[in-house]
């Protein structure tokens, strides 16, 4: 088995690794990595759907998909996550099990009482505070799952928070549990260094593992999966972009419903109503506004040639778009 510790905190890079990982490599893999604050949702949710969208475009929190199912999870430098890479005949619920298993165990030698729950939770006390899934690809399975050992639980909350009556959609949603850090429970303080140090030193021994650390070659190749595919709309919120919604907002001018059609990405079907004032026809906006992206930029984009004022009498374009999430 090869034990990789990655030495960037950059989830598009680290979350790429794992495909590069799972794909390139015929042998046993351990790869531990952190990550620097980012939200990365599960391969079949509807991202947008997932996100608290104001707080994360206010603090530039990266959003990133991977490639695993289950939910949206957050990420800061207090969580540690690691993934198992190895061949399977067949892929079993008891996999979950066998994975976390060495986790557990490190857990248990440093006095925490940690078990295996549910599906794919790892919990203290009845709290989770590791949400583990997996994805195959050929003869290869990945397993990776969080370790939340110090993570920033107000941020967790605020960055996930979402209004579900804006969608209406089938995709999977996100399953709300109660969360603890592992730091909470140790007999003696530990830095998170010191614990990722104990993860590996313990896999490493039990699996008779080596360290290894990615040239130069497999660095570049990683960066460009980053390029053309985890740093991109299309993969992060395009790839399961089918849904309704709906939403309404109150400025100085009135009140503004916004209705529409999300297919592939793309706005379909835009109707807008409310008790504002406007000296254009507002049909306009809609029709600019179909076949548009459901993204910020794009949609800004769009309306720049407008003087929405014409359509929304007191309105600017922020406010305006704003609504539109």
């Amino acid at each position: 088995m090869l034990s990789i510790i990655s030495t960037t905190n950059n989830p598009y890079f680290n979350l790429a690794t794992e495909e590069y990982l799972l794909k390139n490599k015929d042998e046993d893999v351990f790869y531990l990595y952190r990550n620097a604050p980012s939200i990365i949702v599960g391969t079949h949710q509807n991202t947008i759907a997932e996100i608290n969208y104001d707080h994360v475009k206010e603090h530039n929190i990266p959003v990133i998909r991977r490639l695993s199912g289950g939910g949206a999870v957050f990420h800061d430098l207090g969580n540690l996550n690691f993934c198992f890479i190895t061949n399977v005949e067949k892929n079993t619920a008891e996999s979950f099990k066998e994975f976390t298993k060495p986790i557990l165990e490190v857990l248990n030698q440093l006095g925490v009482e940690a078990i295996f729950s549910g599906r794919n939770d790892l919990t203290i006390d009845g709290k989770k505070f590791s949400g583990n899934a997996q994805h195959v690809s050929k003869n290869r399975i990945l397993h990776h799952g969080t370790l939340l050992f110090s993570s920033n639980m107000a941020d967790l909350s605020k960055a996930l928070k979402v209004n579900p009556l804006k969608f209406k959609d089938k995709n999977v949603k996100s399953v709300k549990s109660r969360v603890t850090n592992i730091s909470s429970h140790l007999p003696q303080p530990m830095s998170i260094e010191y614990f990722v140090d104990a993860i590996a030193k313990h896999i490493t021994g039990s699996s008779h593992s080596s360290f290894y650390q990615l040239n130069e070659t497999e660095t570049n190749t990683i960066q460009q999966l980053v390029d053309n595919k985890y740093d991109t709309w299309d993969w992060t919120y395009g790839k399961q972009a089918t849904y309704g919604f709906t939403n309404a907002i109150r400025y100085s001018g009135g009140t503004i419903e916004y209705h529409f059609n999300v297919k592939n990405g793309s706005l379909e079907d835009l109707r807008i109503y409310g008790d504002f004032f406007n000296k254009e026809d507002v049909h306009v906006i809609e029709k600019k506004l179909v076949g548009t992206k459901h993204e910020l930029e794009a949609i800004k984009d769009q309306l720049k040639d407008l003087n929405l004022e014409d359509y929304f009498i007191g309105i600017d374009v922020d406010t305006f778009v704003k609504g539109l999430f």
